[in-house]
């Protein structure tokens, strides 16, 4: 029957042949003409054998590597097989982790050098935009205005730029297109700007106050609450506009609802140096007295204090690539130091800045750019982050000259290899190879969004707005569950009012401070069962209620103290009365302790009958 069914060739469907006039080479369907050798053969394996194929375990795989090791000396089959397959799988993986390092798939985007005694700071500008393709080179640009120094901001998807003078030239355009948005000539001294939620709204940081403004340039808020401003940050998440200036007040500001969250007192004078750490919204101040704190909103004190300098903090500086990990700080003794934010005991990395106080700034990629003096120096990973206790400067990687001095701010643009110098006759865009991280998500931050899109990532991010009670050093507490809450009398074990509304004495008493023995009653008082009290000795009986009362009254009003002790007795609390029948309980239980450790009583035999009885 089986020959009968290969034969008529029932596994195979049925194939619709179209009629043509040309003749097709292709074999064509129907049993195969065979030599007469292979008539023996079984036609229902055949048959089977052109529509099936073997499993991936029974298929001959490729031997396994000359580097593995073998276990032929092991006398377990399944345990000897086992080992080898694993041993063949590492070898593996070794050789294909060697080809990815000829790769060199981690320092994707990076200059290289073709001999030892070639570096890469040696390349300048003009031959990385002479072998960079043509959209890349138009990073490398010059923009030379009147007003300076300039300082400059990216919005997060790095498309637009805002930059500001110092003498009041503010501008907000699209570096990419040239399309120029708005431009003011405000008349007064500027010392910040930032973007806010994109690029339809930023912030400027003026003489007295702080002015909101839209994207053609129109004045829409004037925040009286923010005096003489010296820096400014926005905080994407949280829709915080967060500034601090001369008075030494930290202040943070909801853009969405128009309130003022709170504002912090730092008590070390003037401020002129303010960063966010991306990670967790923590914000880095550097004060007059080289201390560098970290502030949150819900903490009316510093979160972090650390003496980082012996001068005034000129700069401070978070690395995103690492989620916050480390930090770099520049002083104006002329010190650049980079800190590991995890335990803070000491400095990973000290190096002198040539030229005085420095301005830093960390790149998505982990890359650490330094302007000071007449230069910017470039320093990559993983020099920068090696503990090295001698001070002496990592590894350079890139370096350019600006003649125009001061250098007043280095920021690198998201999702570019581009890193852009303010200074005194404009701004200085350069090329950084391997800086910006090559991919980006567009949900997040999306460089080539229209206005449908940018309206939607708008309405989702008011929606998700965190909190600023979330903002904290640990951002991972949020979902973890709390610890139980200190609070009142626990009341056969439910809690009522919390710890903080009780009175001073209920305080002590669930701290264990109180002294309960003035409100013990001569029938409170532990006996040994013959009417002494216990602890005393035999014979002896403790000091009477009368006797208590008179030495605790001894030179106070006593009539009054009466009158108020009557007062309480007559008042009937259901909750005092919980609380004096769990103390009688406790003292039962001390006073049958007592009695079973001098063998007074026998301890109770538990029995079946036990768990019929009522709880008292």
């Amino acid at each position: 029957m089986e020959s009968l069914f290969a034969k008529a060739d029932a596994i195979r469907p049925l194939n619709k042949k179209r009629k043509t006039n040309q003749r097709d080479s292709r074999p064509r369907p129907g049993p195969s003409k065979q030599p007469a050798a292979s008539t023996d053969a079984d036609p229902t394996a055949s048959s089977l054998s052109q529509r099936t194929a073997l499993p991936r375990s029974l298929r001959p795989s490729s031997p396994p590597p000359e580097e593995a090791k073998k276990y032929g000396h092991i006398h377990n089959k399944k345990l000897r097989t086992q080992l080898t397959r694993q041993s063949a799988q590492n070898a593996r993986s070794k050789r294909l982790l060697k080809d990815a390092e000829l790769l060199l798939a981690e320092d994707a985007g990076l200059m290289e050098v073709e001999g030892e005694l070639e570096k890469t700071w040696r390349v300048g500008q003009d031959e990385i935009a002479t072998a960079a393709g043509q959209q890349a080179a138009q990073g490398r640009q010059e923009w030379k205005m009147e007003g300076g120094p300039y300082r400059t901001r990216y919005t997060r998807n790095g498309r637009h730029i805002a930059v500001v003078g110092k003498n009041g030239h503010v501008a907000t355009f699209d570096w990419q297109t040239g399309t120029l948005h708005a431009e003011l000539q405000l008349r007064e001294t500027c010392r910040d700007i930032t973007f806010l939620q994109d690029h339809s709204h930023f912030a400027v940081a003026q003489n007295k106050y702080v002015f909101i403004y839209d994207r053609d340039g129109v004045e829409l808020h004037k925040l009286k609450s923010h005096i003489e401003p010296t820096r400014l940050e926005f905080l994407p998440y949280h829709w915080l506009l967060a500034s601090v200036g001369n008075p030494g007040y930290l202040k943070y500001q909801d853009t969405s609802t128009g309130k003022l969250v709170v504002e912090h007192r730092t008590k070390l004078g003037a401020c002129h140096t303010m960063c966010q750490n991306q990670h967790n919204a923590v914000i880095h101040l550097g004060h007059q007295n080289g201390t560098v704190t970290l502030w949150t909103p819900n903490l009316p004190h510093p979160a972090v204090r650390l003496l980082a300098h012996l001068g005034p903090v000129a700069s401070v500086s978070v690395d995103p690539s690492t989620g916050g990990r480390y930090m770099a700080s520049a002083g104006q003794d002329g010190t650049v130091k980079v800190w590991d934010c995890r335990n803070w005991k000491g400095a990973v990395r000290t190096w002198n800045a040539r030229g005085g106080s420095a301005v830093l700034e960390w790149s998505q990629k982990g890359a650490l750019a330094v302007g000071t003096g007449g230069s910017v120096n470039v320093y990559t990973k993983p020099a920068i982050q090696t503990p090295f206790a001698a001070t002496a400067p990592p590894p350079l990687y890139l370096t350019h000259a600006v003649p125009h001095r001061p250098l007043t701010s280095v920021r690198f643009c998201p999702f570019q290899d581009i890193l852009s110098v303010g200074h005194s006759a404009g701004v200085s865009s350069i090329l950084v190879p391997g800086s910006g991280e090559p991919n980006f998500d567009s949900a997040e931050a999306d460089p080539f969004e229209n206005s449908k899109a940018r309206r939607e990532r708008e309405v989702k991010s008011l929606l998700d707005k965190i909190q600023p009670d979330a903002i904290t050093l640990d951002p991972s507490f949020v979902g973890s569950l709390a610890p139980p809450p200190k609070l009142s009398t626990a009341v056969e074990g439910a809690h009522d009012i919390p710890y903080a509304r009780l009175p001073r004495y209920e305080r002590l008493r669930v701290a264990g401070k109180a002294d309960e023995t003035e409100d013990r009653d001569d029938d409170d008082a532990p006996t040994d069962g013959e009417g002494d009290v216990a602890g005393l000795g035999e014979g002896r009986r403790g000091p009477s209620k009368a006797e208590k009362e008179k030495k605790k009254m001894r030179g106070k009003n006593k009539t009054l103290k009466r009158f108020l002790r009557k007062q309480r007795k007559n008042v009937v609390d259901p909750r005092a009365v919980a609380v004096r029948k769990k103390l009688e309980k406790e003292r039962e239980e001390r006073r049958k302790a007592r009695a079973i450790a001098s063998g007074q009583e026998e301890p109770h035999k538990p029995s079946a009958l036990d768990r019929f009885k009522r709880p008292s």
